[in-house]
């Protein structure tokens, strides 16, 4: 069993920054691959970076390839999300999760989701 719980969400300007952090618990952190979803208002969740540590470089969608990075405290057991250049269609839910195996970019691949966290991106 693994929980996940997100934090550091917020409102920013356009432009801005913000890092979201996603602490795990349960399971040995580096044994599974973990994800950053979001979900904006009347659309579907969508995956922002996906990875497995031990098998490879992390997958970045395509609108936030270069402005977005995916990191770990093993120690901690939390990832981390740095959002740079923060644009108002970034607005959205940002969810954790975790799942055994490779890395997946499809939503019903993860067995593990944290609660959220609310990015909310102002022009």
């Amino acid at each position: 069993q693994v929980q996940l719980v997100e934090s550091g969400g917020g409102l920013v300007q356009a432009g801005d920054s913000l890092r979201l952090s996603c602490a795990a618990s349960g399971r040995a952190f580096s044994t599974y691959a973990m994800a950053w979803f979001r979900q904006a208002p009347g659309k579907e969740r969508e995956v922002v970076v996906a990875v497995n540590w031990l098998d490879g470089s992390p997958y970045y969608a395509g609108s936030v390839k270069g402005r977005f990075t995916i990191s770990r405290d093993n120690a901690k057991n939390t990832m981390y999300l740095q959002m740079n250049s923060l644009k108002p269609e970034d607005t959205a839910v940002y969810y954790c999760a975790a799942r055994y195996g490779g890395r997946r970019i499809d939503t019903s691949s993860y067995d593990y989701w944290g609660q959220g966290t609310q990015v909310t991106v102002s022009s």
